[in-house]
C-alpha cells in the first residue's frame, strides 16, 4: 500500500495565504478551494507579484517562519514506519524545502518556477498535466494499492482515482461537489481508515 498526499490545506498552511496575510495583499488569499482552474489562478498570483513587486525571496522568507498544522508532524512520525507515502503538491520546489524538512524529508513530487535573474516570479511548468492523477495511476500499475487524501478541486481527480481518497476538512462547496468522497476531520481518522484499509485483502 502507499498513501499519496496532498500538502497545502493538509498537511501545512496554505502557502500562498499566508504570504497573503503577511504582506497584506488579500488578492493572494485565493487558493485552488477556490479556483478550480489552475493556470488561471497561477496567472492571477503572478500578476499580483508583479504589481507588487514581490520576488522569490518574499515569499521563501514567509515560507521559513511557516510550521505545518497542528498534528501533522505526529501524524507522519506514525505514517512513516507503517506505509510507503509520497506527497503530490501542485506546490514548486522553490518554496518547498523548509516545510519538508519539518515533515521529516517526506518524497514530493511538485512543479517548479521560473525566475528571472532579478528574483521575479515570470512563470511555472506542471511536472504533467493531472499530475496527480497520473501518479496514481502509476502507482496502481506497479501493484500498490493506493489511498489518497486532499482538500481542493485540484485533488479529486487523484482521490477518485485512488482505492480509498479522502477529502481532509475541506470548504462545504468542495465537499457538496464531490460526496461520494468520504470527509475527515483529524489525522486519527485518516489513520483508521488507513489500517482499516490495509488489513482489507
Amino acid at each position: 500500500m502507499i498513501m499519496s498526499m496532498d500538502l497545502e490545506g493538509v498537511l501545512v498552511p496554505e502557502v500562498w495565504i499566508s504570504v497573503a496575510e503577511r504582506t497584506g495583499i488579500p488578492e493572494l488569499k485565493l487558493t485552488t478551494r477556490d479556483i478550480s482552474d489552475y493556470n488561471a489562478l497561477m496567472l492571477h498570483r503572478i500578476k499580483v507579484l508583479k504589481e507588487h513587486g514581490l520576488k522569490i525571496q518574499d515569499i521563501q522568507d514567509v515560507i521559513a517562519r511557516m510550521d505545518p498544522l497542528p498534528g501533522a508532524i505526529e501524524y507522519m512520525e506514525w505514517l512513516r514506519p507503517r506505509f510507503q507515502h509520497v506527497i503530490l503538491s501542485d506546490t514548486f520546489y522553490e518554496f518547498a524545502s523548509p516545510l519538508m524538512r519539518k515533515l521529516g524529508w517526506p518524497t514530493l513530487f511538485c512543479n517548479s518556477l521560473q525566475i528571472a535573474e532579478n528574483g521575479e516570479i515570470t512563470g511555472y511548468t506542471m511536472r504533467q498535466l493531472d499530475g496527480k492523477r497520473h501518479a496514481v495511476l502509476a502507482f496502481k500499475q506497479l501493484n500498490f494499492r493506493v489511498a489518497a487524501m486532499g482538500d481542493s478541486y485540484n485533488d479529486t481527480a487523484m482521490l477518485k482515482e485512488a482505492e480509498l481518497g479522502m477529502l481532509f476538512r475541506p470548504p462545504e462547496k468542495v465537499r457538496l461537489a464531490f460526496p461520494e468522497l468520504p470527509v475527515v476531520t483529524s489525522y486519527t481518522e485518516v489513520m483508521d481508515h488507513l489500517l482499516e484499509f490495509a488489513a482489507k485483502p
